[in-house]
């Protein structure tokens, strides 16, 4: 093996530990090769434990119930997956519902699906997810996005007191939630204690409760529990879903969508 290719996959080491995440591409243009040399470097750093090679990239490796990956590193993983789940969620909502949307990367493409339908009143505490509603051209269709106030956190949700005080004063149709994890014994669970109590906030305020969660997050397990699975009155995933999983998921949940990428 060459020393240039060691030096190589040092550099990508190096941006993913301090970005969080990185694309194939970004990283092919960085380095000056090919993306095929990339995927052939991101295989053997994985396999060496270095980084968590995913769909389009790789992120810096983290298991612990309290680490909580960033925005960026999290919209690499899943893509198509998550897209599915957003097509299917937003079958869900008619013009002129008032929903509300936590932060995520699934709700954030969420938003760009919804930005379609017209007449909507939106509260987020995601600017990600307001920013992909004026982006969307939804501004255009009568919607109205209600943003909280809060403190930033790593996956760019806003918490606090201040948002958990806007959303207790609401009244919403539909909640659409992502989560960092669900599992039988947690429920639907997140890493940050002070996220998980704006998303109960953002959860008690609608009156009916949709959870988006890929199939990664099955198994998952956040430090603190937001809410139970029997408190969902839907769950979108997508088709890598084991079906034992599903399974106990569908004893749980009133409905459970399965969006399938690529269709």
């Amino acid at each position: 093996m060459s020393l240039l290719a060691e030096q190589r996959r040092e550099m990508i080491v190096e941006q993913v530990r301090s970005r969080g995440a990185v694309r194939v591409s970004d990283l092919a243009e960085h380095l000056g090769v090919s993306e095929m040399t990339v995927r052939r470097d991101l295989d053997v750093l994985a396999r060496r434990r270095l980084v968590d090679k995913v769909h389009g990239g790789a992120t810096a490796v983290g298991e612990h119930t309290t680490s909580e990956p960033g925005f960026a590193a999290k919209s690499v993983c899943e893509l198509e997956e998550k897209d599915a789940i957003a097509a299917a969620a937003a079958e869900l909502v008619t013009p002129g519902a008032a929903v509300g949307l936590s932060a995520g990367t699934t709700t954030w493409r969420l938003a760009q699906h919804l930005a379609a339908v017209p007449r909507l009143t939106v509260v987020t505490n995601s600017v990600a997810v307001a920013e992909a509603f004026h982006t969307g051209g939804a501004d255009a269709r009568g919607t109205t996005v209600i943003l909280t106030g809060g403190v930033r956190t790593p996956s760019e949700a806003l918490v606090g007191p201040v948002a958990i005080a806007a959303l207790r004063s609401l009244n919403l149709e539909t909640v659409f939630l992502g989560v960092h994890g669900m599992s039988a014994a947690a429920g639907f669970s997140t890493p940050n204690l002070t996220e998980r109590d704006t998303n109960r906030a953002l959860v008690d305020a609608g009156r009916q409760l949709v959870v988006v969660a890929d199939h990664t997050k099955w198994g998952t397990v956040g430090i603190s529990t937001i809410a139970e699975l029997s408190e969902a009155d839907v769950l979108v995933s997508d088709s890598g879903l084991a079906d034992a999983d599903r399974a106990v998921l569908e004893g749980e949940v009133d409905r459970v969508i399965i969006a399938r990428p690529g269709r």
